[in-house]
């Protein structure tokens, strides 16, 4: 069967033919329709993911979830550390979605890891409430987009984004978000503590870490009086992985600061994103509640564009 494999070591990256797997007992076989490529998949391929860093030698299966159609026809989305770009895979059956009829096989593939960390921070690390305040940083990307239809979805009552381009961040208020502010904007601070001041943020979906986290912090903290709660939520760290905080902000605020992703997440939370929460989007997305772009390749044609940037707007997918 082919399969698209990465030599860490050399960063190669080769479709090679590969043994069918055999379905261990509690598995299954699953005949793989397309995966969609993240910035995930090409950090733990490379071995630059925390989750896989200390695993830089062995050769790998690119892909770590994606849409499939079992034995008995049933379409699904699985998720699979161990690869999934590749014409069959094997899957714990506890990993498994259902996939509801009118879904693109591409929007099933590219939504659920868009869907993870905002989702799973906004419900397990910030306990977010009906009519509560969310600033999302970095909300231009693919993956902002989705967290601000979730934010909203979810009950937020005031949607703060952030972003560098002026034009693309205005474009979110189309989704849901209510007010913007630009990280490149030399008064990005004390914006944010006026917002603050008038309507105090109780959650912040970050995905962008560095020097825009310092600053949104910064603004929050507290001048020795009761300060508002705030649940910092770290989601990615597309601008540094480092920050500098100060010990004044933690003395002075009422503040936490969490993260969500691979390794955060109990095994009941995981459980209830795959039986709950999964679901739930794929209807949404199905009645176009929940609205993503995405763009397609064959399989065949993955070495080619590999090593090329990938499309912040869209979500790849390559299509087995």
């Amino acid at each position: 069967m082919k399969t698209a494999v990465i030599f860490p070591q050399t960063g190669n990256l080769q479709l090679i033919d590969l043994t069918i797997p055999t379905p261990k007992e509690n598995e299954v076989l699953v005949s793989m329709k397309c995966v969609a490529m993240k910035h995930l998949d090409k950090a733990i391929a490379s071995g630059t993911h925390y989750s896989s860093e200390n695993d830089i030698s062995k050769a790998k299966i690119i892909g770590s979830d994606g849409v499939g159609i079992l034995e008995n026809g049933n379409r699904v989305y699985v998720v699979n550390p161990k690869g999934t770009l590749a014409e069959k895979i094997i899957v714990d059956k506890n990993f498994i979605v259902p996939i509801p009829d009118g879904l693109e096989d591409s929007i099933a593939s590219a939504l659920p890891n868009a869907v993870m960390g905002s989702a799973m921070g906004m419900k397990f690390r910030a306990k977010m409430q009906f009519g509560e305040t969310v600033l999302i940083n970095g909300a231009t990307g693919f993956t902002g987009k989705v967290a601000v239809q979730i934010a909203k979805i979810y009950g937020a009552k005031n949607i703060i984004v952030t972003g560098r381009n002026e034009t693309e961040t205005k474009k979110l208020l189309q989704l849901g978000a209510d007010e913007y502010i630009l990280t490149t904007d030399e008064n990005f601070t004390e914006k944010l503590k006026s917002i603050h001041q008038n309507s105090p943020i109780d959650i912040v979906i970050d995905y962008l870490w560095g020097k825009s986290a310092e600053d949104i912090l910064e603004a929050i903290k507290g001048n020795g009086s009761f300060s508002h709660r705030t649940r910092f939520v770290s989601i990615g760290s597309i601008t540094g992985d480092s920050v500098q905080l100060s010990s004044q902000i933690l003395r002075g605020t009422d503040l936490q600061i969490s993260g969500s992703g691979l390794g955060s997440w109990t095994k009941p939370e995981i459980g209830i994103l795959l039986t709950e929460i999964l679901p739930e989007m794929f209807e949404l997305a199905v009645n176009k509640k929940l609205n993503i772009e995405t763009e397609s390749i064959d399989l065949d044609n993955i070495s080619e564009i590999w090593n090329q940037e990938m499309n912040s707007n869209k979500r790849l997918v390559i299509k087995i």
